[in-house]
């Protein structure tokens, strides 16, 4: 008989007859014979109905020959309502096969007694394991419930174990059909299946679920198989019906399920933010109604130590909600959104998880007044609104640090937590803190590497009243974020900048702190007031020279590290550019019409690699309100196509002259192809300016000593022309000194240059290449305080070589701006 009332049943997913055909079931009497069989028998022993219905079963068990006959075996089988152990049984074509035998005893009316014997081949072939809630050995798990119907479905033996589910005795049950003892439609639908195996003779495994009159909570899910039972003459004289409340199963194969998804689901993403909430979607609904996970709030930035298990003293860690997850829509039972802060509350279970490591069961949540739960306001409500209760919080450990704590709650589900649950969620937990460690380190290595990324490329760029600048950089590390690229504009003497891009051969850390050397490098040689083709040429050395350094052995063969570069100083005071290359590609100008040229300059060889000449530098006039595009190869060549065409696709791009050059940039890196990029991309883009001949005055001075006086003089009449009155006296003794320096040191005539930008810079020129150097004067000496006096009165000072010359120059803040004075240059 079934197993179950059949109040709620749901006819789940039918199995195939090949699912179960290595389990035999047969009928026998109380003297050994057999009474019924069944084509699973046929299949596993070869013998038809015919050949063995109104024989004794030792024709198929010869171990049974005996057993049957003796009066302890039979009385065991009384006491225990049944046998099962191993066994062997005859093929028909002689063979002896290994099997499991069960015998379960059925109660007739009158006091009669029928065995029904289940043989399972204990050697099952690869392939034919099937699911184990539903196959054979089925009537090895106990309990399970068996029935004996005959062709008018009217119960005619049965099992024990039906009335233990349902509170049926077996007398109501014994003469009467499922419709007479159970009626309803689901009861006229499980008579329907056993109809359609009495026509076919066939064989039918059903699950289902229902409410079980005789037990409380949850509905539970049985497994049941229909057998025909075929008598002597091959027809069909019933039905087996073998009943199992498979819910324990059912569940355990949820468990399993959960636990081979989150062998998947877990650990496919190196977000922390990503993996918590992962681990909330995995657990919701199969093991719990609403899951949240916070985490120590550092690992969310890849930034601080961790917290140790056990050592977070009178202070609890910080937490941050970064997963969330529940059954109903919004999330009703938080009070926190991902990537808020959290509340955590000084008192029990909490303080327990966080500071012992240890996971936490409460089956049934007290929310009475005077509990922990009141001491949480922000909790308290939402518990008792939202039904909470039965609560399990697991912290989330990686060895001994504690990264978070994961909350586990039914509302919905009025099964409380048990131990299984628990040792379930730990598990879960356990996955995800591998992840989310594995997470955290990537964080952490990531965060530290934009880090050094921010630190080795410019965080502003500066162009004064040269240019307006902008840039993109995207390096091919995705990984990192980082990589050998680096662009910089570097403010100069005399309102000018110097424009920088370079690309060092390679990706990832080592090409960004190759690339962070050079860059420092550049800055060093551009405070020198090179020229760019001499900056290059020294910047060869030293990438050389880093490569000597990497090598392991002063035996071994220096490391290659060669980079690109290309350099450029733009004055806007005559709107001239000068600009050399070593290896790069070259800069493309876009006049204010919106015509792109790319400028035809001398290659150079590659810095590093110690072939060529110095590149020449190239000077040309730019109008006011040109572009200037500097970038590297990333942006112009690609797997799949050559850099002409890239050449093409960005001059395209850029020939837009009413754009913004923060639009230029999107657009330029927006239209490169979708797949990842094979090599770093920088574009950098400068519009020029240029200065008004009212910012800028010079004079030309005699190689004498009235030179001295007509430079004050001068210089205090277009101060007071600016209305620089306040910076009069300053510049005065600024001027005196370096004017009386160049005569001393100096032949031929001397230009005094003022220019007003953002500072107020001073220039003396004069025709001697020898670099002017501060002396420490002793008390007695006359002479050699002149360049200090410079220091203290400027913000800046230095000198550049110039062709015939040098101009020794200071700077000095307007009146409206402020900032610390500096060593020389």
């Amino acid at each position: 008989m079934t197993t179950t009332s059949f109040d709620a049943v749901t006819l789940g997913k039918q199995l195939n007859v090949s699912d179960i055909s290595d389990t035999a079931i047969a009928l026998l009497d109380e003297q050994g014979m057999v009474a019924a069989w069944t084509h699973t028998a046929k299949w596993l022993v070869g013998f038809s109905a015919g050949d063995v219905v109104g024989r004794s079963a030792a024709l198929v068990l010869p171990s049974f020959r005996e057993a049957t006959t003796t009066s302890a075996f039979v009385e065991q089988c009384h006491a225990e309502n049944g046998w099962s152990g191993a066994t062997a049984v005859r093929h028909r074509d002689g063979r002896v096969l290994d099997v499991s035998v069960r015998l379960t005893m059925l109660h007739g009316q009158g006091g009669s007694v029928r065995w029904l014997a289940s043989v399972t081949d204990a050697v099952p072939q690869s392939g034919e394991a099937i699911d184990r809630s539903v196959r054979g050995p089925l009537l090895a798990r106990a309990p399970i419930g068996v029935g004996i119907r005959d062709r008018q479905l009217r119960s005619t033996y049965v099992n024990d174990v039906p009335e233990s589910y349902d509170g049926l005795p077996r007398d109501r049950r014994l003469g009467r059909r499922f419709t007479e003892v159970l009626p309803g439609t689901n009861a006229e639908t499980i008579e329907a299946v056993m109809r359609q195996v009495l026509q076919d003779g066939t064989t039918k495994i059903h699950e289902y679920r229902t409410w079980l009159p005789a037990s409380q909570g949850p509905e539970h899910q049985f497994a049941a198989s229909f057998q025909c039972l075929q008598g002597a003459d091959g027809q069909a004289m019933g039905v087996c019906v073998i009943g199992a409340d498979v819910t324990a199963s059912r569940r355990t194969r949820e468990r399993l399920a959960v636990l081979s998804q989150a062998g998947t689901r877990l650990g496919s993403t190196l977000d922390v933010m990503q993996a918590s909430q992962e681990l909330a979607d995995l657990a919701v609904p199969l093991l719990a109604d609403h899951v949240v996970v916070d985490l120590e709030q550092s690992i969310s930035f890849g930034e601080g130590p961790l917290v140790r298990v056990g050592a977070t003293g009178e202070r609890l860690p910080g937490l941050r909600r970064a997963g969330l997850a529940s059954i109903c829509q919004g999330v009703p039972e938080s009070p926190w959104v991902r990537g808020e802060p959290v509340f955590v509350p000084p008192v029990a279970p909490f303080t327990d998880v966080l500071r012992a490591g240890k996971s936490v069961l409460e089956p049934v949540l007290d929310t009475v007044s005077g509990t922990w739960v009141d001491k949480v306001p922000e909790l308290a409500h939402r518990v008792r609104e939202q039904g909470m209760h039965s609560i399990m919080i697991v912290p989330i450990r990686a060895r001994r640090s504690l990264l978070g704590v994961a909350l586990f709650v039914r509302t919905t589900d009025p099964v409380p937590f048990h131990e299984a649950d628990l040792l379930l969620a730990e598990e879960l937990v356990g996955r995800a803190a591998q992840s989310l460690n594995n997470a955290r380190q990537y964080a952490r290595k990531h965060t530290a590497a934009l880090t050094l990324q921010r630190h080795l490329l410019p965080r502003r760029l500066k162009g004064g009243t040269a240019v307006e600048a902008a840039s993109r950089y995207l390096p091919a590390d995705l990984d990192h974020g980082v990589g050998g690229d680096w662009f910089d504009v570097i403010p100069l003497s005399g309102a000018r900048v110097a424009l920088v891009v370079g690309d060092v051969i390679g990706h990832g850390l080592h090409a960004a702190a190759t690339m962070g050397r050079l860059r420092s490098a550049v800055h060093t040689l551009a405070d020198m007031e090179l020229p760019p083709d001499e900056l290059l040429a020294h910047l060869d050395d030293t990438v050389q020279r880093l490569g000597e350094e990497d090598a392991d052995t002063p035996d071994q063969t220096p490391a290659v590290v060669g980079a690109t570069c290309l350099y450029a100083v733009y004055d806007p005071a005559t709107r001239r550019c000068t600009m050399a290359r070593a290896g790069h590609p070259p800069p493309a100008i876009i006049d204010p019409q919106g015509r792109v040229t790319y400028l035809d300059l001398p290659t150079g060889a590659p810095l590093g690699i110690g072939l060529g000449e110095p590149p020449d530098s190239v000077e040309l006039e730019l109008a006011e309100g040109s572009v200037l595009a500097l970038y590297t190869d990333g942006l112009i060549e690609t797997r799949d196509h050559d850099i002409e065409e890239g050449m093409r696709r960005l001059g395209t791009v850029l020939s837009q002259p009413g754009r913004s050059l923060e639009d230029l940039c999107d657009i330029a890196t927006q239209c490169l192809p979708d797949q990842p990029p094979c090599d770093d991309v920088t574009l950098l883009l400068v519009r020029t300016r240029s200065l008004s001949p009212t910012r800028v005055v010079s004079w030309t001075l005699p190689g004498d000593r009235s030179a001295v006086r007509s430079a004050r003089t001068l210089a205090t009449r277009q101060l007071t022309e600016w209305g620089l009155e306040g910076l009069q006296d300053a510049t005065n003794l600024i001027v005196s000194e370096l004017v009386t320096n160049a005569i001393l040191h100096g032949t031929g005539q001397i230009e005094l240059r003022l220019i007003r930008h953002q500072l107020l810079t001073c220039e003396v020129s004069d025709t001697s290449p020898c670099t002017p150097r501060p002396l420490r004067a002793r008390t007695t000496d006359e002479n050699g305080r002149g360049l200090y006096l410079v220091t203290n009165l400027s913000r800046r000072w230095g000198c550049r070589p110039i062709p015939g010359g040098k101009v020794v120059w200071a700077e000095q803040d307007l009146p409206h701006t402020s900032g610390p004075r500096s060593a020389p240059a």
